[in-house]
């Protein structure tokens, strides 16, 4: 290799690097054969991040923790709930095999508070759709009949950053839906061709690039770097290219080889790119076996919880699987007897 082929491809990977700089997260639906659904998503993130399994039963009186026009409800369904820093619900999946998932993107922008909508802490906005909704179907026809205002929050170790984030859901049908705040308004796509979800440009704009490389032989040929939308690009294509299995170790196994193609390098770090994020876990939710599975970044085992073990009974106690910064709790196999009660956390109120 030359000294000028050398340079170039330093540059080049730089470049590309610069470009995933910030949050970045992947999200994907798995569309088997007899009803084998599956979603699988990475976690990426600068800083090490707490993250642990709640089981939240039914019952649970609610409120939006945004102010006196918080809106307020009691779960209908159960969930297991993957916290953020234990201040909010990052995913997780309902009873029902709803499952939400909140990523970055720095395109977002909430609605101006107009004094009279009720209003919803973005710390609980997944936590919300997993509480009252079977189906993604319901989830957005609620959404669209029912304005609410989503406030955000700061980011954790960063103070005066508000979090930009959208959510996703998915059903045990394989449907679909990406919400997002754009321009002050909210944006929801439903389908089930919405399989991917990355991070910026906003869902318009993924989509008009994914039509751009589909006149591209993938086989041939697919973006390779960690931008948002080469991920997009890359999973898309690999999500229905894996094989379809309704053996559900098979259908996980070719989830999770998915969103681990799409994975940011652990560690990953260039002076020229302080903020670049990096992979801290992953989680894989089987909506037909009702299976959550999750692996760190750290370690060499994958673990799952099978919701079907777990108690959601109105009025049982809330308990906690303590996984650690990073997930790094060295866990393996089926895990539902490894919870503690536990005094639930506080979402992250937003004012």
């Amino acid at each position: 290799m030359s000294r000028f082929t050398r340079i170039f491809a330093a540059l080049t990977t730089a470049a590309a690097l610069l470009t995933a700089e910030g949050q970045a997260c992947t999200r994907v639906v798995y569309q088997g054969p007899e009803g084998r659904n599956l979603t699988g998503r990475n976690m990426d993130f600068k800083d090490p991040m707490v993250s642990n399994f709640w089981v939240f039963p039914r019952g649970m009186k609610r409120n939006g923790a945004a102010g006196s026009r918080s809106v307020e409800w009691t779960s209908k369904f159960g969930s297991l709930a993957v916290s953020g820093y234990d201040i909010s619900t990052v995913d997780g999946m309902n009873e029902a095999g709803l499952n939400a998932s909140l990523l970055w993107l720095n395109a977002t922008k909430f609605a101006e508070d107009d004094g009279m909508t009720p209003r919803m802490s973005l710390s609980i906005w997944a936590q919300f759709y997993l509480d009252q909704f079977a189906t993604v179907a319901e989830a957005v026809e609620y959404a669209r009949s029912h304005p609410v205002e989503v406030v955000s929050g700061e980011v954790p170790g960063r103070p005066g950053s508000l979090a930009p984030l959208h959510l996703t859901l998915s059903d045990a049908t394989g449907d679909s839906a990406v919400l997002e705040w754009i321009g002050g308004k909210l944006s929801i796509h439903h389908g089930r061709t919405y399989q991917v979800v990355t991070n910026d440009p906003p869902y318009n704009d993924q989509l008009a690039n994914q039509k751009y490389w589909s006149a591209v032989d993938s086989l041939n040929f697919l973006p390779g770097s960690g931008r948002s939308e080469d991920r997009f690009v890359r999973a898309g294509f690999y999500i229905n290219a894996v094989t379809r299995s309704d053996d559900p170790r098979i259908a996980a196994a070719a989830v999770f080889s998915v969103i681990r193609n799409a994975s940011v390098p652990y560690g990953v770090s260039l002076p020229e790119a302080p903020n670049l994020s990096t992979t801290r876990w992953r989680v894989v939710a089987d909506q037909k076996s009702m299976v959550f599975y999750g692996e760190s970044a750290t370690s060499p085992n994958v673990f799952w919880v099978d919701l079907k073990k777990l108690d959601f009974s109105e009025g049982v106690h809330v308990r906690k699987l303590d996984l650690g910064v990073d997930m790094n709790r060295i866990f393996a196999g089926e895990a539902s007897n490894e919870f503690v009660p536990a005094k639930p956390f506080d979402f992250m109120a937003a004012e």
